[in-house]
């Protein structure tokens, strides 16, 4: 018959003592001390389709998220890891895609701010600056033009080109800042309260991106569009393409672009359409009125 053996109790008691002391050695590990960091930003307007912000902190060569965040409240705070955030030099602001969770920074920067003193003064001064942009536009509809029909060349008050005839020599008729890469400028009809692209650029001195309601004959080297066909729902073209007394706006759109529908709320410039069609230039007034602005205080 086996027999069991039996330990003493003694010997039981320290086996469990041991058991407990290494557990409480495990947590040992103190708490990662952290400190607020406390915004003051003002127009930072809500993002669509699912986008977020999210704040980071340069600490050397490190960039540090602080957080994603939705709205802006006044004195809103995020808690971070006290000695990064006391060695951070400067704080920045992207805009990340929808289900974004990565910890890279976006191209898409919209704020930006040296720490002096704990306080970091940001501005969109690093997409740039647009206190001395221009803008003119012609109404034309240089895509369905066919020397063979004369009645082609009739109908320009269906085009919208951000261009300056110039006698002949076409020249730029915008005068704005080269974009950051995560930026590009997009133009706009507003007809019967719908905003209509005319496409995104980069470049103010070349075609845009596309021109899905223009005809088949070249389009200049400017950004523009016909409005001819394939007229958005709701819309009928050319008739609702007409560009007289419309509203016309050049804005800036993240890249890439979570809603395409409706412009960005930094618009740069903006303008209302005359009577008269091309050459007879329509000029653009700059705002910059709504740039988001304010601090952050660590």
């Amino acid at each position: 018959m086996m027999t069991k053996k039996k330990f003493p109790a003694f010997a039981v008691a320290l086996g469990l003592l041991g058991t407990v002391s290494c557990s409480n050695d495990d947590n040992d590990t103190p708490p990662v001390p952290k400190a607020d960091l406390t915004f003051n930003i003002l127009k930072l307007q809500p993002l669509t389709e699912g986008a977020q912000y999210e704040g980071w902190i340069k600490v050397g060569e490190e960039t540090i998220s602080t957080g994603k965040f939705s709205t802006v409240n006044p004195d809103q705070k995020f808690s971070v890891e006290k000695a990064k955030l006391d060695a951070a030099t400067e704080f920045i602001v992207t805009i990340e895609a929808p289900g974004d969770n990565d910890n890279i920074p976006s191209d898409t920067k919209i704020l930006s701010g040296t720490f002096i003193n704990n306080v970091a003064s940001v501005t969109t001064n690093i997409i740039g600056d647009f206190n001395n942009s221009t803008g003119t536009f012609v109404m034309a509809t240089p895509t369905d033009d066919d020397p063979d029909t004369p009645e082609s060349t009739m109908n320009n008050e269906f085009g919208l080109w951000f261009m300056d005839p110039n006698g002949g020599s076409p020249v730029a008729g915008l005068k704005l800042p080269i974009l950051p890469k995560g930026w590009k400028y997009e133009g706009w009809l507003v007809t019967k309260d719908t905003p209509v692209s005319t496409g995104t650029f980069s470049k103010l001195d070349d075609v845009d991106d596309a021109s899905p309601y223009s005809g088949n004959k070249p389009s200049p080297n400017f950004p523009g569009e016909d409005f001819l066909s394939n007229a958005p729902q709701g819309l009928t073209f050319p008739a609702d393409g007409d560009v007289r007394n419309k509203k016309v706006i050049i804005s800036i759109e993240p890249s890439p672009d979570y809603d395409q529908a409706t412009p960005f709320y930094i618009k740069p410039l903006e303008g209302k359409a005359g009577e008269e069609t091309a050459p007879v230039l329509n000029k653009m007034l700059v705002d910059v009125s709504q740039l988001p602005f304010g601090q952050v205080s660590k």
